[in-house]
């Protein structure tokens, strides 16, 4: 028990300190990319034994690196292994700890003792994302294996306190821990699965909560991309194609841009970190935007049907003056323990859908939605 509490006390303190950070530094100007498994781990194999998960997801992470670097040449892009060498797990996570990180990404390719299964996922921290689910109830088979490398480390009993991979109790402190930046993880996983569509990889497997320790232990916004099944012909083809793991790359580059977007665009800050300057020439069109803020921030009959802009959703309150809202004011939806932030609100769907283009440039990665009975749904 003094162990598992001098770990939250860690994890406490090594947040706060990541908190810091982020303020001082404003910018996204750090990202670490954790390409999976490596050396003696080799990860999931093909059922022919020529293709390792270690070398795909080293591959994309490297990949993914150069094209970050190539298009934002100010920012600080870490690779938790550049070679085929092992790393501990734990390792993994105090890399990103210690460069202050903005951000973390765990590239893994999945596997299932079927051929049928297939697709990408992207995994935050957290309980089973399915409602009535304890935390071991789903996917529990996947989470024992990407923690399980734990145990091809040196005395790792000693340097994880005891923590077993493969017994569920251990995960139970994980639970007592709050996750600070899980609306964060939400909304890079988010846009993560969205970029994901129409690529290589065709099945969305979608989002999902699991106690995943590297991102347990990291204290920043975190994800772990399984990005498709190394068990499935289908996605094994794909995989092991140049070009398709060069596409996928690329897709996670858009994924990138479009978060660092927002993140710096909620403090304030353009491309270059700096202020941006005002256009002379867009003044009818920031006229226009604002009497849409307007007209979006009304609280309007929720008894009614309603059409708006979710921007993202989180698992507490945030108050409607946040600067992330950039001067809209949005009316939320409150399912379970979610909060959805939806802007541009309106009776009439022309209306929303006006203010939909504007949004659009203001958060990529937002969908129209119908708000009815006190709910949610996508609009097409």
């Amino acid at each position: 028990m003094k162990h598992t509490i001098r770990i939250i006390l860690s994890l406490l303190l090594s947040v706060a300190f990541s908190a810091s950070a982020y303020a001082d530094g404003l910018r996204l100007g750090t990202v670490v990319i954790d390409a999976g498994h490596g050396g003696k781990d080799p990860g999931c194999v093909s059922k022919d034994k020529k293709t390792y998960e270690k070398t795909l997801t080293l591959d994309i992470a490297t990949k993914f690196s150069d094209l970050i670097k190539a298009e934002f040449p100010d920012v600080n892009v870490i690779l938790t292994r550049s070679t085929d060498e092992f790393v501990e797990l734990r390792g993994r996570a105090d890399i990103a700890n210690r460069s202050n990180a903005n951000l973390f990404i765990s590239l893994h390719i999945n596997a299932s003792s079927s051929t049928s299964p297939n697709g990408y996922s992207v995994h935050i921290l957290g309980q089973s994302s399915q409602k009535n689910r304890d935390l071991f109830a789903e996917n529990m088979d996947i989470v024992k294996r990407e923690n399980s490398v734990i145990l091809l480390e040196d005395d790792y009993q000693t340097h994880y306190q005891g923590f077993n991979p493969s017994d569920p109790e251990s995960y139970i402190f994980m639970s007592l821990m709050q996750n600070s930046n899980l609306e964060q993880s939400l909304l890079l996983a988010s846009i993560i699965s969205e970029k994901l569509k129409g690529g290589p990889i065709k099945s969305d497997k979608g989002i999902r909560q699991n106690p995943f320790y590297v991102l347990w232990r990291t204290s920043m916004p975190a994800v772990l991309v399984e990005l498709g099944f190394i068990s499935n012909d289908t996605d094994l083809s794909a995989l092991r194609q140049e070009e398709k793991r060069a596409e996928l790359a690329k897709r996670l580059l858009g994924a990138f841009r479009d978060y660092k977007q927002l993140y710096d665009s909620s403090l304030g800050l353009d491309r270059d970190g700096d202020s941006a300057p005002a256009d002379p020439k867009g003044s009818a069109k920031e006229t226009k935007q604002e009497t849409a803020r307007e007209s979006g921030s009304k609280s309007a009959d929720v008894s009614g049907v309603l059409y708006g802009t979710q921007i993202f959703a989180t698992s507490k309150a945030i108050d409607s003056s946040d600067k992330r809202f950039l001067g809209w004011k949005p009316q939320v939806v409150k399912i379970g323990n979610l909060y959805k932030y939806i802007i541009g609100v309106s009776s009439s769907a022309e209306e929303a859908r006006k203010n939909n283009a504007a949004i659009k440039k203001e958060y990529p990665a937002s969908f129209m939605v119908q708000i009815k009975d006190g709910a949610t749904s996508p609009l097409k």
